[in-house]
């Protein structure tokens, strides 16, 4: 069976204790508003919470460890379960987790590299279809190792956010 957790202020848990203790009490009014609303969901609903299979873990952490993860986690921009949740990732699936902070510019160096990788087809179009009809395109050598050059930055550039991601995750010997 799953079990629900919810925090609300005092305030408002007097007040809904209230209103279902005529209904059966607190835990029979939330079984009665979760099972209502999950009858009124429509198929697609339905049929995209059958394919979801998430499972919540409850880690039960002192004062101290608590402050720290709050401090890890407020660092990268990020809840704290997402920042426990990517703490699992990197161990069990060795994938990064990147902050609301470094996204932008991992996002930036993706597009210059698609940029350049578009330009890069449009130079090896004009110089097949020069070739198609008899003419000598040719490179301009210059201009290519412009380009190789740029796209060594940015691989770099990500090789780098993905290291340094990678390293934050790892354990300290």
């Amino acid at each position: 069976m799953a079990r629900v957790e919810v925090t609300v202020s005092d305030e408002v848990m007097v007040l809904f204790d209230a209103a279902a203790a005529a209904l059966g009490g607190r835990s029979a009014r939330i079984r009665q508003l979760i099972t209502q609303a999950a009858e009124s969901a429509g198929p697609q609903t339905q049929t995209a919470a059958r394919t979801i299979r998430t499972r919540a873990t409850s880690v039960l952490l002192d004062a101290f460890d608590t402050a720290r993860l709050d401090a890890e986690a407020a660092a990268l921009q990020i809840p704290r379960s997402a920042w426990v949740a990517a703490l699992v990732r990197r161990r069990v699936r060795h994938a990064p987790t990147f902050s609301r902070a470094e996204a932008p510019s991992l996002i930036e160096i993706y597009t210059e590299l698609r940029r350049l990788s578009v330009s890069l087809n449009q130079i090896l179009r004009a110089e097949n279809t020069g070739a198609e009809q008899g003419q000598n395109a040719r490179l301009d050598a210059n201009a290519l190792d412009d380009l190789r050059r740029e796209i060594r930055v940015h691989m770099r550039a990500l090789k780098k956010a993905f290291e340094g991601n990678l390293a934050y995750w790892e354990i300290a010997e």
